[in-house]
């Protein structure tokens, strides 16, 4: 089917028109390649401006719209609705600024007008290809997924998870906090970092809807809006939460030392560690690389070889944008 286009320019009162020469834009489009038909009008969003649109797309035959006017974001549904309302799919629609993008932010009408004609030649070409689209109702998946438990993914956890919904707070590191915490003082209050974010921690690990995932990393996305698959890839501790009371007296005979992550290597903690005292979870990590010594040392009495397996697990979980 030939293509064939309406093009229709607006005054907008004198807001495009004190500036932008309107008839002579018109005129310019009516020369170029699939207009049928090249219109100026007062105001284009009102009713018998809309009534201007679907008569001529009925008249001419019209399979493509074009409307230089205000902003997309302002009347592009209006339009899209007035094509619909004369039988032409809303998508063979296009809209260009002349308002936003040329009359109000130059100054010289010469200027004005070039850039109304240059602006109006992109949405002529562009409409061209256009394809008629068609919109549908897919189920969503009400899961969210945060990625990254600092500050800011501890907070929207949290007001996610009030609001009813399951969230999924992945965190590389063996405890959320993030890098705040390692702050002695926050601006402008000069509060205590970890006076702030240790509370939101355990809020956080307490929260029943907040499926807490750390020493965790996402390795693979796919999907789309609303349902989107997540790969994620849990480290092991070699420690069982839940069970780890977090008493620490494995870590005192542990015989291995190395720089601390958490204090940017200017301390040392031990082979099997904590973050730090207020981390969550408790459960202690051990940095496996053979049997551990403390194997025997833990006064709860467990084999702490026999509770995770050497391997890294992988969860799939859900989530929306």
């Amino acid at each position: 089917m030939p293509v064939r286009i309406g093009f229709y320019i607006c005054h907008c009162g004198i807001n495009i028109a004190h500036k932008v020469r309107v008839q002579e834009v018109a005129d310019f489009v009516r020369g170029l390649k699939n207009v049928v038909v090249s219109r100026d009008y007062k105001f284009m969003c009102s009713d018998p401006g809309q009534e201007m649109i679907e008569t001529d797309i009925r008249t001419h035959d019209l399979n493509r719209v074009v409307v230089a006017s205000c902003s997309p974001r302002l009347h592009e549904k209006t339009f899209q609705d007035a094509c619909r309302r004369a039988g032409l799919n809303p998508y063979l629609f296009q809209m260009a600024s002349v308002r936003e993008q040329v009359s109000w932010v130059t100054a010289d009408e010469d200027e004005a007008t070039a850039k109304a004609k240059t602006l109006a030649a992109g949405a002529i070409n562009r409409v061209n290809f256009h394809q008629m689209l068609e919109t549908r109702t897919v189920d969503v998946h009400p899961d969210v997924m945060v990625v990254g438990g600092g500050i800011a993914g501890m907070q929207a956890a949290l007001d996610i998870g009030n609001a009813g919904l399951t969230v999924y707070l992945v965190e590389r590191q063996t405890t959320v906090g993030g890098h705040m915490l390692q702050f002695d003082k926050t601006f402008p209050t000069l509060d205590c970092a970890a006076c702030i974010g240790t509370p939101k921690m355990v809020e956080v690990a307490q929260n029943p809807n907040i499926r807490l995932l750390t020493y965790s990393e996402v390795s693979e996305v796919s999907g789309y809006v609303g349902n989107y698959n997540v790969t994620v890839t849990r480290h092991p501790r070699y420690i069982k939460e839940g069970v780890c009371t977090g008493c620490g007296e494995c870590a005192k005979v542990c015989p291995v030392a190395l720089p601390s992550e958490w204090d940017e290597g200017l301390s040392r903690r031990k082979a099997i560690f904590r973050a730090f005292p207020q981390a969550v979870p408790i459960t202690y990590t051990i940095d496996k690389k053979d049997r551990a010594p403390c194997t025997t040392t833990c006064p709860a009495g467990i084999n702490v070889q026999a509770t995770s397996n050497s391997s890294a697990r992988v969860n799939t979980v859900k989530r929306l944008p």
